[in-house]
């Protein structure tokens, strides 16, 4: 399968010799998405919020369209669409309006697929409170997640539970409806970051029931944003850091200082822009090509692939090792061959410590995106073929 024609021309940074399997860690942009800050920027409509005249007006206006349509996206109501910094950023600053709800014997629960972003903030959030904090262990032979531990961790103490849709290091998808009901049972809340999960698979926040999903429009071809789609009940009732003229409701309360416009424009252009290729077909064809790559390397005896072995439940993002080579080598010896890839934990400690390779140096991360094509499959599996 490749690219459909003229496809990869709308990724101007996707465009030359490169193979481009680093999009786990952030996507090139869509052309339209490039247009929307600049255009934003030189349009005279960028002013602040709230104004008499008529660039504020058109500012409101922007924040108020680009709150629907993420909300399209990702079956979300708009009333809880907050703009930020970035997923990390937003998800610590959300954790200290939490921290002040916990008291000494609140539980959270977290679990050991997660990036770091979905487990320190949680950590330090029940360090200030006196809670406690525990992580949901996987199994090291297929990455799922340890649903019967799971249950037993998320005790009748329990406040909330954070956990990934996908993990950003191998891809598993657990069972988030499943996880909603066991934090339902004893009236706990539960936090998706949904950053992995997002750029690959068609997402209902109202379907899976969760409070609180994460994501970050650069790994879904925006900027550099983060985004939080937040329960507008919790919004409004969180004790958040805030200046007191803030709205005391809705987003804004969230959303300390003046809102990054240019960027926001670029996340409207970005989800407009998957809205019309239908994730459905991007999901089609991401697991088309991430097929050829995850059963390529599966037939390497030289090659061991971490996590699941198919492609049930899992974005198409593959880590692996390679006998004899340190994961930094490999990465290196890939991008000699204009083909780039990460290494180490990409901030997954806590998985690649349970799976016993931080010593080692962890893994080399591959993940596909809808600008990779069979052809760019075909030179990582070549070169790493060559390693045996």
């Amino acid at each position: 399968m490749t690219a459909a024609p003229g496809l990869r021309g709308r990724f101007p940074g996707a465009h030359g010799e490169w193979a481009r399997f680093d999009g786990p860690a952030g996507t090139q942009m869509v052309d339209v998405a490039i247009r929307a800050a600049s255009d934003w920027s030189s349009s005279g409509d960028n002013a602040n919020t709230h104004g008499a005249f008529a660039a504020a007006h058109a500012t409101d206006s922007l924040l108020e369209r680009a709150r629907l349509v993420v909300a399209q996206l990702l079956d979300a109501d708009p009333r809880g669409v907050c703009f930020g910094a970035n997923m990390t950023t937003m998800t610590f600053a959300f954790t200290r309006a939490v921290a002040r709800t916990l008291n000494p014997g609140d539980r959270v629960v977290g679990t050991r697929l997660d990036h770091d972003a979905n487990v320190s903030p949680w950590r330090i959030a029940c360090e200030e409170s006196g809670a406690e904090h525990v992580l949901c262990p996987f199994s090291v032979a297929d990455g799922r997640l340890d649903m019967e531990s799971l249950e037993r961790l998320i005790t009748p103490n329990t406040k909330w539970v954070a956990v990934t849709g996908a993990s950003n290091l191998i891809g598993t998808m657990p069972d988030i409806h499943a996880v909603v009901s066991l934090a339902r049972r004893v009236g706990a809340r539960v936090f998706v970051d949904g950053v992995h999960l997002v750029p690959h698979v068609p997402v209902s926040v109202r379907n899976l029931g969760c409070d609180v999903l994460a994501t970050s429009p650069y790994k879904w071809y925006g900027p550099h944003v983060g985004v939080l789609c937040i329960d507008p009940d919790l919004l409004n009732s969180l004790p958040v850091a805030k200046v007191r003229p803030a709205d005391d409701v809705g987003p804004s309360r969230f959303e300390t200082g003046t809102p990054n416009l240019e960027n926001i424009a670029a996340t409207e252009a970005a989800a407009r822009f998957l809205l019309e290729a239908d994730m459905r077909q991007v999901a089609s064809y991401e697991r088309g090509v991430f097929a050829r790559l995850l059963h390529g390397l599966l037939e390497m005896s030289h090659v061991r692939v971490w996590g699941a072995p198919t492609l049930d439940a899992r974005t198409p993002t593959v880590s692996f090792t390679v006998r004899g080579h340190h994961p930094d080598r490999v990465a290196e010896f890939l991008a000699a061959r204009k083909i780039a890839v990460w290494s180490g934990h990409s901030y997954a400690v806590e998985l690649v410590s349970h799976l016993g390779l931080t010593e080692s140096g962890g893994v080399v991360r591959a993940g596909v995106v809808r600008y990779v094509s069979d052809d760019d499959v075909a030179r990582l599996l070549d070169a790493v073929r060559s390693l045996a």
